[in-house]
């Protein structure tokens, strides 16, 4: 088990804890950036689990950037600007690319600040819950720099083109009443409520067929950029697989004899 991303596991739904507490969990580091990776590529082999729920340590959720590493220009903001772009590209956003990878459905537990790249970190996951004490920052243009870790194509999917540009244009925050009204969460609730809150929307999750979890996961994400006649045709690949499993089988027979489904991943 990484030290800096704890993971958990109830049942068929794991948590997932970025645990820096003391420099506010920033996801910059190579330690925090490998343990995504790993993870990300562990749970996509098991079947077994068939949601992850993802939090912070302590009072954020993500201060994104170690801004006294990007300060003091180590790590991956050390060297030239040819030297800093391949930062980027074989750093921070490695971890864009593992969660785009993983087929697990992912709810993001926002407990507090989510700021720059922790912002973009919420938006990499499938749903949002934030707490009362949570909030949002595309904060990158106050630090002088740009969204680098894929920022400004995860905010306008999740909330637009208009709402994207205000969030990344100023820097400002958007705190958790205002996110639920921009679509950035699907709840807010008190901060002792979030984690279970979340856990049970990934159970209303896990309780499905994976295959069918993970193919509609992939398929919502193909949709974001592919044109129609290509998601039909995608969908109808899908959906020919989905016919031929057991656990479809199984669905069908716990709908007619109105019963719980047990799901084998098979």
């Amino acid at each position: 088990m990484s030290d800096v991303l704890r993971t958990e596991r109830d049942g068929n739904v794991e948590t997932w804890t970025i645990d820096l507490p003391d420099q506010r969990n920033p996801i910059s580091g190579l330690d925090v950036i490998e343990a995504f990776e790993e993870q990300t590529r562990r749970v996509q082999d098991d079947l077994e689990v068939r949601c992850v729920v993802l939090t912070g340590a302590g009072s954020a959720f993500s201060a994104g950037g170690n801004v006294a590493d990007m300060r003091a220009k180590e790590g991956i903001f050390a060297g030239n600007p040819w030297q800093v772009r391949n930062g980027y590209r074989s750093g921070i956003q490695r971890i864009p690319l593992a969660m785009a990878a993983c087929e697990v459905p992912m709810v993001a537990a926002v407990n507090g600040p989510a700021v720059g790249a922790g912002c973009d970190l919420a938006l990499m996951c499938d749903l949002r819950i934030a707490s009362t004490r949570g909030w949002f920052a595309e904060s990158f243009v106050q630090l002088g720099i740009i969204p680098g870790d894929g920022g400004a194509w995860l905010l306008t999917q999740a909330v637009g083109p208009q709402r994207a540009a205000e969030m990344a244009l100023t820097g400002d925050r958007v705190l958790a009443e205002q996110a639920l009204d921009w679509g950035l969460v699907t709840s807010v609730v008190e901060p002792d409520e979030l984690l279970p809150a979340a856990q049970d929307l990934a159970g209303r999750v896990a309780k499905n067929p994976p295959h069918a979890t993970r193919m509609a996961k992939r398929l919502l994400r193909e949709s974001q950029r592919a044109t129609l006649p290509q998601v039909l045709e995608l969908s109808a690949t899908m959906q020919a697989l989905s016919h031929h499993t057991a656990d479809h089988d199984e669905a069908m027979a716990a709908m007619a004899e109105k019963r719980p489904g047990t799901y084998a991943g098979s």
